[in-house]
């Protein structure tokens, strides 16, 4: 290729690895076999496909806590065990194929078949692949195949002087926005490029399936770009749709599940074209999984509202919009809402007191408060009700703070305007894992909150179940309950009111028992709830379930329950729930600074205390004011004598009968606190009684003065009739 610095030749677009050479900036092919004794044998079996795929999203370049490019070989030993530790089952990595342009987040492909040498050799990628294996984690790659790098140098554009020997010539080749080069899926020569690269990645480097990036643009000319999918048939097979490339993904799908029947192939599509995880053989595009993408912008746009502007009804159409029998990857956050520019969901929620306030010793603040506690329950209603898989970006577990931005200089643009670098740091370009791991910071708490939920759904497997009932919904309440698998899901989003007695359906009947707790201390929350706690059963027909339980949910809190009739309760019903406290007993109680800042919320849980006991107060007020007005009743009736004072007499009884049994209770609530729960119910069954009989003490006594005025007219006619 003639350049005005000399002819230079092109990289191989089959090359297998290129590097960058010190001072420039395109890449150079260069020739890699090395020698046998230096290849790496894999020495771990591929793991079976997991039932639900609980996903890890990790790009090995940023995964250092210091500023700097990672390698394989650190991500292997310092960050795959973390991810195993955390619960997932599957570590999707980005940016494997080499893309001369580290900003691009690996998307601006240049080199298909050569891995990533910012981060060290195929030998070491591998070594990385099979530790995971021996983990028995699911390696999954993040492949794009919807677009290219641009580059001319060490890219494949105008690899033979034409601008359409892997691409669409002219502007349909061209995607504006990406600013990159588009296939032309059409091409024999596109196809076989692209299956045998598919191919490469399986059988050399021993990945267990793929991520297809930007599947959406792929299969529309108009990229999905400012279309509003409704769901019209015309939208997806009408003019606009790429049947080559539809037909490229059905290919692609077919060679990969024929020839590896355990590999996982994931689509990014937000158009919810039809078919789309219908095997190919069935006439479907052939994906396992499709990435459910509205669900982050929902919470993003969510965020943006006042809590009292949320609604129950749109946070579940979001997480259940989904094809029946489509499997969805769903997710609260991606790589995509880290990028500088957005804001992760923490970042929403905590804003600027995320730099001041997150040290345990420190007060909290309502916005701290309200962050943990939405962060939380907004990943596990995301994982609970939101597909068959579930992914998180590296750092999100813990509510990383900040953006992602790569190092780079200043950008000019054709038009003479310049887009600021940032010096080339590496200082937001790196995760900090040393925030969640630190004791003394409350990012610890939803780490181990994350780390809980991956282990419960290990444990239940509820993301797969085919069962699923949503039986509550409330607008006004704030609170959203289903089922799903043998757990009944409680939600309370409410920002200040707490529910004691709160009815929930349920389908089993039996014994329910709390296995994760989003208020528990060890999570950053408030404590307010009993986990020891058991709640039983009453049949009857309610939310269209045939058996309800009462449970208190309080405000801003999120629990899952199983029954005791759980197809998969562990001996130890309780270990799920408490995992992260048991590896966290192994080293060392909580620090005194950390039951020091519990200390505020503590009393701020007695003052609740009082307000429930000036609640149980009032309550025994009314049941003595209804005493003395059952006693005024009382008096009034003694001054008649009609044929109604035996049942009048036998009435009186039964109330007096209850009043004896209602004054103990009353006794018991002031006396004993702890069982005012118990008491109450007691009360109010029989109060309702008590209501019913002066009901019909008042008939009756409407009945009786009936009765008297009868009488009295009688009289007065016979006295009438007795006048002269």
């Amino acid at each position: 290729m003639d350049t005005p610095s000399g002819i230079k030749d092109s990289i191989p677009a089959w090359i297998k690895f290129s590097v960058q050479a010190p001072g420039e900036i395109p890449f150079n092919g260069i020739y890699y076999d090395p020698p046998e004794e230096e290849k790496y044998v894999f020495k771990h079996p591929q793991p079976k496909r997991p039932k639900s795929l609980r996903i890890y999203e990790a790009h090995v370049g940023m995964s250092s806590t210091e500023p700097m490019v990672n390698t394989y070989a650190n991500f292997r030993d310092d960050v795959l065990p973390r991810i195993k530790k955390l619960g997932y089952n599957a570590v999707q990595i980005m940016a494997i194929q080499e893309h001369s342009y580290y900003a691009s987040f690996g998307y601006h492909v240049t080199n298909f078949f050569a891995p990533s040498s910012r981060c060290g050799t195929p030998e070491e990628l591998k070594s990385l692949i099979d530790r995971a294996h021996e983990l028995g984690l699911v390696v999954l790659m993040d492949i794009v195949h919807s677009h290219a790098s641009k580059n001319t140098l060490d890219g494949l554009n105008m690899f033979d002087g034409t601008d359409a020997h892997y691409f669409h010539s002219g502007p349909r080749g061209y995607h504006w926005m990406w600013d990159s080069r588009l296939f032309n899926y059409g091409s024999w020569e596109v196809l076989r490029y692209l299956l045998s690269n598919a191919r490469w990645w399986l059988e050399e480097y021993k990945f267990d399936g793929f991520r297809f990036d930007g599947v959406t643009s792929m299969m529309y000319t108009h990229h999905g770009l400012s279309v509003g999918f409704t769901g019209n048939y015309t939208e997806y097979f009408g003019l606009e749709t790429d049947v080559d490339a539809v037909n490229y993904l059905m290919l692609v799908n077919d060679m990969i599940h024929g020839l590896y029947p355990e590999a996982i192939t994931v689509g990014e599509d937000v158009s919810g074209m039809p078919t789309f995880c219908i095997p190919v053989q069935d006439g479907g595009v052939g994906f396992d999984y499709r990435l459910h993408m509205a669900i982050a912008d929902k919470w993003i746009e969510m965020l943006k509202k006042r809590d009292e502007d949320w609604q129950m009804g749109d946070i579940i159409y979001t997480l259940t919009n989904r094809r029946w029998s489509e499997k969805c990857i769903s997710y609260a956050e991606s790589h995509d809402q880290a990028l500088v520019g957005d804001k992760t969901i923490a970042f929403w929620l905590m804003d600027k007191d995320m730099y001041d306030f997150m040290a345990v010793d420190r007060p909290s603040t309502p916005l701290i408060d309200r962050g943990i506690a939405l962060h939380k329950m907004i990943r596990l209603i995301t994982m609970g009700l939101g597909g068959e898989g579930y992914l998180n970006f590296m750092g999100n577990e813990f509510g990383h703070p900040e953006w992602i931005d790569f190092p780079r200089g200043e950008q000019r643009l054709s038009d003479g305007s310049v887009i600021p670098g940032n010096n080339f740091s590496y200082d937001k370009c790196r995760r900090r894992f040393d925030l969640g791991d630190a004791d003394y910071l409350r990012y610890r708490g939803l780490q181990e909150f994350d780390q809980a939920m991956q282990h419960l759904e290990e444990n239940y497997g509820f993301m797969t179940s085919e069962h699923q009932f949503i039986s509550r919904k409330d607008e006004a309440d704030r609170v959203i309950v289903f089922e799903r698998g043998d757990l009944v899901f409680v939600f309370n989003f409410h920002w200040t009111s707490s529910y004691f007695d709160y009815r929930i359906g349920c389908s089993k009947p039996g014994k329910y028992k709390i296995v994760l707790d989003s208020d528990d201390p060890l999570f950053g929350g408030f404590n307010r709830l009993d986990r020891k706690a058991e709640y039983f059963t009453y049949d009857g027909l309610y939310d269209e379930r045939p058996c309800s339980f009462m449970v208190y949910a309080p405000c801003r809190t999120a629990v899952p329950a199983p029954s005791d009739q759980g197809r998969r309760l562990k001996d130890q019903l309780s270990e799920s729930m408490s995992f992260s406290s048991q590896m966290k007993k192994e080293d060392d109680e909580l620090s005194m600074k950390a039951l020091s800042a519990f200390k505020a919320k503590e009393e701020e849980i007695e003052k609740k205390k009082m307000e429930i006991r000036e609640r149980v107060q009032a309550q025994l007020g009314r049941v003595e004011d209804e005493s003395k007005r059952l006693a005024m009743i009382r008096e009034e009736l003694e001054g008649f004598a009609d044929p109604m004072r035996k049942e009048v007499t036998m009435v009186r009884k039964k109330i007096d009968s209850l009043d004896k049994e209602l004054k103990p209770l009353g006794n018991t609530v002031q006396k004993k606190e702890t069982e005012y729960k118990d008491a109450l119910e007691a009360f109010n069954e029989k109060n309702k009684e008590k209501v019913e009989l002066i009901t019909k003490l008042q008939e009756l006594e409407g009945e009786s003065e009936k009765f008297r005025f009868k009488k009295l007219e009688e009289l007065s006619k016979n006295i009438d009739l007795t006048k002269p």
